[in-house]
């Protein structure tokens, strides 16, 4: 087992990232460690950061949600050490991972950002994500910041009935 605590929860992050196919939000990470009273919420986001730093991941952020993935370094890293991690925290990531793998994986394919264009509206941009193959991507300019906010907010909920919708409609011909 390991000495140092820091150097186990960046294993498990590794070992959790490496396990889906799909960039996990920082709040699926520090649910699950949370959840499990693995450490703390200050603990996780250094540990994060020094992954981060050491290039063992990397990020994806929008306005409000940072994802993560493992790098091949990180995939190296984790192969050299993983042995480290003690089979129940590794049963406790893979039963939270099965458990949750339905909800985790909506969120992390159905992603919304929005930014202000040169012309002065804002672009929403959104997508639909199956693993790492892009099924809808869509962007729409509307005119005021608070109509952008309120598409990325509805994007999560709405996404099936739009891409649903837009198949129907572009194979029937309608």
């Amino acid at each position: 087992m390991l000495s140092e605590p820091k150097t186990l929860y960046k294993l498990m992050n590794l070992y959790m990232l490496r396990q889906v196919n799909f960039p996990l939000t920082n709040a699926q990470l520090t649910d699950f460690f949370l959840e499990n009273e693995y450490t703390t919420y200050f603990t996780l986001q250094e540990v994060l950061n020094e992954l981060l730093e050491a290039g063992l991941i990397r990020t994806h952020a929008n306005h409000n949600t940072t994802r993560y993935e493992i790098t091949r370094e990180g995939e190296e890293t984790l192969e050299f050490f993983g042995k480290n991690i003690s089979q129940a925290i590794v049963d406790d990531m893979d039963r939270y991972l099965k458990e949750n793998r339905i909800r985790i994986r909506n969120e992390a394919g159905v992603l919304a950002d929005y930014y202000k264009s040169t012309s002065q509206d804002f672009v929403v941009h959104m997508e639909i994500r199956e693993g790492k193959s892009t099924l809808l991507e869509l962007s729409l300019s509307v005119p005021e910041r608070e109509q952008a906010e309120a598409m990325c907010a509805q994007w999560q909920e709405k996404s099936p009935e739009v891409y649903s919708y837009l198949v129907k409609t572009l194979i029937s011909g309608e």
